[in-house]
């Protein structure tokens, strides 16, 4: 069927926060069949009503339906957005919506119409569809824009991709912004990330004769069944299996690589508050590196995410040898020392050192991780023949989420093998 406009997520759009109180009408089951056929009908009604949103009008949509009331403004705020273009350059689907083109006034009346229609999961959809499909990045320039819009992690990589041209009078707002994703994050993630990674750092100090509160006992019990008296049912155990517990000294040390080009975006905004998190804890020594062609190391800035993003600059090209070069240089306790190398793989450098050098890294007894994106998006792009070469070397090469990113840290501390989500 011919559509009077480009859907793409307005399907989601429309079908998860349009439901009307018809939808409430049909849960009524004691009005007999005079009412349901009332019923039949105002399902089909809602249904077409939704398919209205969805195809947003015009001659070929087919409905016929007329939307009025909170319809016909959500309807306007997706053809804003969504609208097809016609040979002039307008938008069509509706013959009263003209797009929001570039007036800051017209975008910020969006910006709160959106808000007030759908949720805030679709609202950010909405605004990042809106930064790439309208060219509106320069207008987030302006102060008034970023005050009105909707703050998530996307929204940070486009402010962060921008934030060397920004004016000194919206810098403090960015900031404001970049600063409230930042805290939202560090609420749902350190605390369960502090609690995965001390855990391991405990079960990793084994020890020969633990004290009683440091008994492993399942260790212990499995150890020594060979010593089960069933007269007396239970183990008499020749040997105790325990684990330390993490000292305040420096125990680890975690070498965050980051690429920071502009496909790794969200990526960077993640391992940046996973870097403030890890750099907290006194028994994990923290470096955080970022690179493109060239390497910049924010180890100092560590006690800010804030301060490490915006010492960032997304773009550029791709040198992972020159970066992994710089982190090699940097290790004093291979076998103690963890890699995250956090990249696409699309090398711009010399591809046979960055693998040598990986290879020398694992030799020494460094513990490598390759992720290949460290986001809540789907399958990230990502250089094939690189992941499979760092696969041969015992270096698998996959994508993460945040939520994940605890578990992998623990394992590799513990030199156990990595949680790798199923492909």
């Amino acid at each position: 069927m011919s559509t009077g406009t480009t859907t793409g997520p307005t399907t989601d759009v429309t079908t998860d926060v349009t439901t009307g109180p018809a939808v409430d009408a049909t849960t009524d089951a004691t009005t007999g069949a005079t009412s349901g056929a009332t019923t039949g009908a105002a399902a089909d009604d809602e249904r077409l009503r939704r398919w209205r949103l969805v195809l947003g009008g015009g001659e070929a949509d087919g409905t016929g339906r007329a939307l009025t009331g909170t319809d016909a403004a959500m309807d306007g705020a997706l053809t804003a957005l969504y609208g097809r273009r016609n040979q002039g350059g307008d938008r069509t689907g509706r013959d009263r919506s003209a797009g929001l083109g570039a007036s800051a006034p017209s975008v910020a009346r969006w910006l709160g119409d959106i808000r007030t229609y759908f949720p805030s999961s679709v609202v950010q959809v909405m605004q990042r569809d809106a930064i790439d499909r309208l060219g509106l990045a320069t207008l987030l320039l302006e102060p008034e824009m970023l005050e009105a819009v909707e703050a998530d992690v996307h929204l940070v990589g486009t402010l962060l991709s921008l934030h060397k041209a920004m004016p000194e009078t919206t810098r403090e707002t960015a900031r404001a912004v970049v600063r409230k994703v930042v805290d939202d994050l560090e609420k749902r993630l350190a605390a369960r990330t502090r609690a995965t990674l001390t855990g391991a750092l405990d079960r990793s100090a084994r020890i020969s004769r633990p004290r009683h509160r440091d008994i492993d006992w399942d260790r212990t019990i499995r150890a020594n069944l060979k010593n089960y008296l069933p007269e007396h049912r239970t183990v008499v155990p020749e040997r105790l299996i325990g684990h330390g517990r993490a000292s305040q000294a420096m125990r680890k040390e975690v070498v965050l690589c980051i690429d920071q080009s502009g496909s790794m975006a969200a990526s960077v905004v993640y391992a940046s508050v996973f870097g403030a998190v890890l750099a907290s804890m006194r028994s994990i020594a923290t470096r955080l590196v970022v690179f493109d062609t060239a390497v910049v190391d924010l180890t100092d800035r560590l006690d800010d995410p804030v301060d490490v993003l915006f010492g960032t600059q997304l773009g550029g090209g791709t040198d992972i040898n020159r970066a992994l070069a710089h982190c090699q240089s940097k290790i004093t306790r291979p076998a103690d020392t963890v890699v995250v190398l956090i990249s696409d793989l699309y090398e711009g450098g010399i591809r046979d050192e960055m693998l040598k050098r990986v290879a020398a890294m694992k030799a020494s007894g460094v513990q490598f991780v390759a992720l290949l994106a460290l986001s809540d998006e789907g399958a990230p792009a990502y250089d094939r023949d690189h992941a499979a070469a760092l696969a041969a070397l015992g270096a698998p090469a996959f994508a993460c989420t945040p939520d994940l990113f605890p578990e992998i840290m623990a394992a590799a501390l513990e030199k156990r093998p990595l949680p790798m989500p199923a492909a």
